[in-house]
C-alpha cells in the first residue's frame, strides 16, 4: 500500500472527490483536486531527482503547499521530513543534515538556509505541478517509511522519529473514528500545526481518511481569529493546547463545535470546565507523543472523565511502573509505558537511543500518571518536570491544578526557585485576567487557597504575576526557563 494512492482510491470509491478537503483563505480545495495536484507534483519532484527511499525536508506553513508536497513525496516512495518553518536557520541546517535530505521544500524567504542544488520553492512546485503529467505510484508496503518527525529536543538533541505508510490510517481508525467519531460532515480547525504529531493527525489524516474538511491557516491564530474561523467555516471539531483554551475565556461564538480536544500538556480541570462552558461542547483531554504518532490515551465523545487523559485508545496498552520497571498498583503513581500499533519504527540513525526507549515492544514515555478505579488515567507530569523542595519531590502539576481554580488565573506555572541563601522555595508564576486583583492581593488569595488544599510543603512561598509564560512552538511549557527565570 502507498498512502497517496490509497487515499486517492478511497476518495473516489466513497464519492468524496467533489467534497471540500482543505479550506485555505477563500479557497476550498476538493478531495479530488488535492490528489490530482499531488500526483502531478510528484512528477516535478522526480524531475529534481527525488527517488524511492530518499527523504524530502518540508519546512512549510500549513496550507495546500504542505499537503501537496507531502502526498507527492509519499507517491514517489520517499519519506517527508516535517519541519517547523519558523525554526532558526541553524535548526533547519541540522534537520537537513541529520536526515540527509535529498531535497528541501520551503517558502522563497528561506532559500538561503539550504543548499541551492537541493532546494525548491513551494510556490514554484505548485505552479509547475499544474502543468505536469501525473506520476506513477511507487509500490510500497505498510511498513515502508512515510515520514520523519523530530522530537522537541527538550531532553537533548532532537531525534527523528520514523513512521510508516500504514500509521496515518491507524490514527484515523483508532482516534478519529472510535474516539471522536469523525465523519464526512465534520469541519476541523487545529490550532496545532501539521508539522507536529497532534496537528498531523487532526488536520491531515482525519480529513483525508474520512472525506471531511480541515481549515488550514499558515500562522498561529489567536483567540479572536480562532472564533472568527470557527464561525465562518462552521467548525465542528476544534483542536488546541491548554494555553489556547485558557486564552479563549473571554471569547464567544462556538455554536457549531460539537467537541473540542486538548493535548500537548495537562489540561487543568478548571480551565477545561471554563472552556467547555464557553464553547458549549465537551473539551476532551488526551495524551500522545511524537514516538506514538498520535494519541494513545484519550477521552471520547461517549466517555469523558474531566481531569484525566481518559482511557487507552483502542489497540493500545498502558503500564505504570516504578523506577525498577515493576508495575505499580492502581491508585499509585508511576512511569507511563505504552505499547501499540503506531509506535515509532526507530529513531533515524540512532539505534542506541531507539533501544533505550523501546523495551520488548513497550515505549517509555517519561510521563508520570496514576490509574483511577474506573480505568481512566490522570497525568501527573513529566519525569524531568518534578521539583525538589527541602529534599521532598513535588509535582508542580498538583499545585498548578489548585491555583488555576482561582477565577482570575488564566495560566500558572510552579517551579522551585533558589532564594538568596541558595535554599529552594516554590514560586508560582501567574498570568491573570485583565482588570484582575492587584499582584499583592492575588498573591495572598492564592497562597491562602493552596494552604486550604495542599500539604504545607507544597504551598508556594511567593507568587509573581507575569504577562505570559515561556512556551515551545507546540504550546508546551518550558519549565527549565521558568526555573531559571530566563524568559
Amino acid at each position: 500500500m502507498n498512502l497517496a494512492e490509497d487515499l486517492t482510491a478511497r476518495s473516489k470509491r466513497n464519492g468524496w472527490d467533489a467534497r471540500p478537503a482543505f479550506l485555505t483563505g477563500s479557497r476550498a480545495w476538493k478531495h479530488g483536486e488535492v490528489h490530482d495536484l499531488a500526483a502531478r507534483a510528484a512528477t516535478v519532484l522526480a524531475a529534481r531527482g527525488v527517488r524511492p527511499g530518499d527523504r524530502v525536508l518540508l519546512a512549510l506553513p500549513d496550507g495546500i503547499g504542505w499537503v501537496t508536497a507531502f502526498l507527492a513525496t509519499a507517491r514517489l516512495g520517499a519519506a517527508a521530513v516535517l519541519a517547523n518553518p519558523d525554526l532558526p536557520a541553524a535548526d533547519h541546517a541540522f534537520l537537513a543534515a541529520d536526515s540527509d535530505a535529498a531535497l528541501c521544500v520551503s517558502r522563497a524567504d528561506l532559500e538561503s538556509r539550504f543548499d541551492p542544488l537541493k532546494w525548491m520553492d513551494v510556490d514554484w512546485l505548485l505552479v509547475a505541478a499544474a502543468a505536469a503529467v501525473k506520476a506513477a505510484t511507487h509500490r510500497t508496503g505498510p511498513y515502508t517509511p512515510l515520514y520523519v518527525q523530530y522530537t522537541s529536543g527538550t531532553t537533548g538533541i532532537p531525534k527523528g522519529v520514523v513512521h510508516r505508510h500504514r500509521d496515518p490510517g491507524l490514527y484515523h481508525d483508532t482516534v478519529g473514528t472510535r474516539v471522536l467519531g469523525v465523519d464526512a460532515n465534520d469541519v476541523t480547525l487545529s490550532v496545532s500545526k501539521l508539522y507536529f504529531a497532534y496537528g498531523f493527525g487532526n488536520a491531515f489524516a482525519f480529513p483525508l481518511y474520512s472525506g471531511s474538511a480541515a481549515v488550514l491557516v499558515p500562522d498561529r491564530p489567536g483567540p479572536e481569529r480562532v472564533r472568527e474561523l470557527v464561525d465562518r467555516h462552521r467548525v465542528t471539531l476544534l483542536y488546541a493546547v491548554p494555553s489556547a483554551y485558557a486564552s479563549l475565556v473571554d471569547s464567544s461564538g462556538f455554536a457549531s463545535v460539537r467537541a473540542a480536544v486538548s493535548a500537548g500538556e495537562s489540561l487543568p480541570a478548571a480551565v477545561g470546565a471554563r472552556a467547555a462552558e464557553l464553547i458549549g461542547a465537551p473539551v476532551l483531554e488526551q495524551i500522545g507523543s511524537t514516538e506514538a504518532g498520535h494519541a494513545f490515551c484519550a477521552n471520547s465523545v461517549a466517555r469523558n472523565v474531566p481531569g484525566t487523559v481518559g482511557h487507552p485508545v483502542p489497540g493500545f496498552e498502558l503500564s505504570l511502573r516504578d523506577a525498577s520497571g515493576h508495575r505499580v498498583p492502581d491508585g499509585a503513581e508511576g512511569d507511563l509505558w505504552v505499547r501499540g500499533p503506531t509506535l515509532l519504527r526507530e529513531y533515524l540513525n540512532r539505534p542506541a537511543d531507539t533501544a533505550a526507549v523501546l523495551v520488548d515492544g513497550w515505549l517509555n514515555t517519561r510521563d508520570r500518571a496514576c490509574r483511577l478505579p474506573d480505568g481512566a488515567y490522570r497525568h501527573t507530569g513529566r519525569v524531568d518536570d518534578m521539583e525538589m523542595v527541602g529534599g521532598i519531590t513535588v509535582s508542580p502539576l498538583e499545585v498548578e491544578r489548585v491555583l488555576v481554580e482561582h477565577p482570575v488565573v488564566r495560566e500558572v506555572a510552579v517551579a522551585a526557585v533558589a532564594d538568596p541563601r541558595g535554599a529552594t522555595k516554590l514560586r508560582a508564576f501567574v498570568v491573570a485576567a485583565t482588570n484582575a486583583l492587584s499582584p499583592a492581593a492575588l498573591e495572598a488569595e492564592l497562597i491562602a487557597l493552596a494552604r486550604r488544599r495542599l500539604a504545607a510543603f507544597k504551598v508556594p512561598r511567593s507568587v509573581r504575576t507575569v504577562p505570559a509564560l515561556p512556551r515551545t512552538p507546540t504550546g508546551k511549557l518550558r519549565r527549565f526557563e521558568v526555573r531559571n527565570g530566563t524568559w
